[in-house]
């Protein structure tokens, strides 16, 4: 198994990613706001500058180098930006004018940037948007448009130690029921825990809107308006409750290292994550730990909906290189960059037709995350999402640590995103 970047583990950590949504939360199909001009034919010509975070920041030369070999008038400047940095650094850059041609975003951070005006409305005669996997080409749509393309992805799905499950006689999880059955059969067999699921604090949201989403709740209607206050989201956080209520889940939040070690112990039965703790569960259970743990999709209720979050790049309206910053991203979408970006880095193509050969079409594991990318969603692309994602965090942890009414709490997220806005 290929190690995992761990950009991706900080884009979790962070709340980036992962985040666009699904078509329902962002409210259409691309091309309702903003009309994207065209871009000419032929090869790329002149210097882009390129903004990338993390591990991608420090590796995309090995791409840029394919670029110009195949542009040899073009010059492709990538400056390595850390994650911890890149939101100021962006906002500043927009609010002064001075940006660069092309920049990786936190997908959280695509409705926020868009509605500045400051990104370039994607040049749908040279993008394709049927090539992406829609959850991550929805992180990109805002007010009705596209600001960019999904580079790369990630998705959750349930970890759980098959050897114990299998010694409870417990069987992998379909559904809301059969999840929680599996939780108790692994405490049964010796786990302490049988899921650790988050109880609060910052990005709680994104282990409990999965279960939201597959009860049917949304967070924003057709016309943008928040949608926190329904029944089903009343139930779902009635349910994710009830794993800490029974015992099922600890109220603590885990601290680094202690879900992997637990994982590999056996005191934790199961937990909901993403492709970087392949890797790193391996690492900590050591030789022939991947024979005792497994993967399985997401619980089915209305639907079988896990959480999408990865990175996206945009091009600025204020681009001195407009055209070849476009080709440039166009060039990063294709099939077979996107599976060289993979065994360079191990960041998941967001582009479908990438995983249907190599090592994301023959590993059992990877292409179990490329088929719940087929169902999977993340926050609206409004720009003060992330103020209702912490009021939404602190709203779970009222309820999961506090001992707060799940119909009160969503009452309390409601009025509070109400009071925050879309910011649109």
């Amino acid at each position: 198994m290929r190690s995992l970047t761990r950009g991706v583990v900080l884009l979790a950590v962070g709340g980036l990613v992962v985040a666009g949504c699904g078509r329902e939360e962002n409210g259409g199909d691309t091309g309702g706001g903003a009309e994207a001009e065209s871009v000419a034919e032929g090869e790329a010509t002149g210097t882009v500058e390129v903004w990338a975070m993390g591990a991608e920041g420090e590796s995309l030369d090995v791409l840029a180098e394919d670029f110009m070999a195949e542009n040899p008038e073009a010059e492709v400047r990538v400056t390595p930006v850390p994650w911890e940095a890149a939101h100021d650094k962006i906002a500043t850059a927009i609010a002064a004018g001075d940006v660069p041609d092309v920049s990786m975003v936190g997908s959280t951070w695509m409705g926020e940037f868009a509605a500045t005006g400051a990104l370039d409305p994607t040049p749908t005669d040279l993008i394709d948007e049927d090539s992406f996997f829609q959850g991550a080409w929805d992180t990109t749509v805002y007010d009705g448009t596209s600001y960019g393309v999904p580079w790369y992805v990630e998705t959750r799905l349930v970890f759980y130690r098959s050897d114990l499950a299998e010694q409870a006689g417990a069987e992998e999880p379909a559904d809301w029921d059969s999840l929680k059955s599996m939780a108790a059969g692994l405490q049964e067999a010796g786990a302490r825990w049988g899921l650790n699921l988050q109880p609060g604090s910052t990005g709680a949201w994104q282990t409990f809107m999965p279960f939201a989403w597959q009860n049917g709740a949304t967070l924003v209607d057709d016309e943008g308006n928040y949608t926190l206050d329904s029944p089903e989201m009343v139930e779902a956080l009635e349910y994710y409750a009830s794993y800490f209520d029974e015992g099922l889940a600890s109220t603590a939040v885990a601290q680094p290292g202690e879900l992997e070690s637990g994982f590999a112990d056996g005191s934790i039965g199961a937990f909901v994550s993403g492709p970087w703790h392949v890797t790193l569960v391996e690492e900590q259970g050591g030789e022939g730990f991947e024979e005792q743990y497994a993967l399985a999709h997401m619980p089915e209720e209305e639907s079988a909906t896990s959480f999408v979050g990865g990175g996206d790049l945009v091009v600025f309206r204020d681009a001195e290189n407009r055209e070849a910053a476009w080709k440039f991203l166009e060039y990063l979408s294709r099939p077979e960059v996107q599976q060289k970006w993979y065994e360079t880095v191990s960041a998941l193509p967001a582009v479908e037709s990438a995983w249907e050969s190599g090592e994301l079409a023959d590993d059992p594991k990877l292409a179990l995350f490329g088929e719940q990318l087929q169902e999977a969603q993340s926050a609206p692309a409004i720009p003060t999402w992330e103020q209702v994602a912490a009021v939404i965090d602190a709203q779970i942890e009222a309820v999961v640590v506090g001992g707060a009414d799940p119909a009160a709490a969503v009452a309390e997220m409601q009025a509070q995103a109400e009071s925050i806005g879309t910011g649109g």
